[in-house]
């Protein structure tokens, strides 16, 4: 059974600070990754085609497909995490969401929808205005 992720990006403004940033790590890396304290429990069912939604500034704007979670030992000896993604950001219906300490699982029934590419298309600043009139 598949189950998605959901977790805060801090530090950036926008979806496109992500893709930033995920190119850089791209250079040394096959595909992008995020390390967490926290291994998951329900591994196997966020790499059965779970996402990781990505909340920005308060609200959920893109997805990625979860391609693997890896296990490993960090430099404290602590068990941590290596969440490895897909490359494809996906932009997802703008949906607020309370700021909160890691990650969480997200159901099914619960993640917001990919935006089509007429939505997509739509300029940035209607986006934010739209964005800033949700209420919380």
């Amino acid at each position: 059974m598949t189950i998605h992720m959901l977790k805060l990006c801090v530090g950036v403004d926008e979806v496109a600070d992500i893709a930033a940033w995920q190119a850089r790590t791209m250079r040394d890396h096959p595909a992008p990754f995020h390390h967490t304290r926290m291994v998951p429990k329900r591994a196997a069912e966020l790499v059965d085609g779970g996402s990781i939604y990505w909340v920005v500034k308060g609200v959920i704007q893109a997805r990625q497909r979860i391609v693997a979670v890896n296990e490993f030992v960090d430099r404290s000896e602590r068990k941590a995490c290596e969440l490895v993604f897909d490359p494809e950001l996906v932009l997802v219906d703008p949906t607020p969401k309370r700021a909160f300490q890691g990650w969480r699982y997200l159901q099914l029934g619960d993640a917001p929808i990919d935006l089509t590419s007429s939505q997509v298309d739509a300029p940035q600043a209607l986006m934010a205005d739209l964005k800033d009139a949700m209420v919380w």
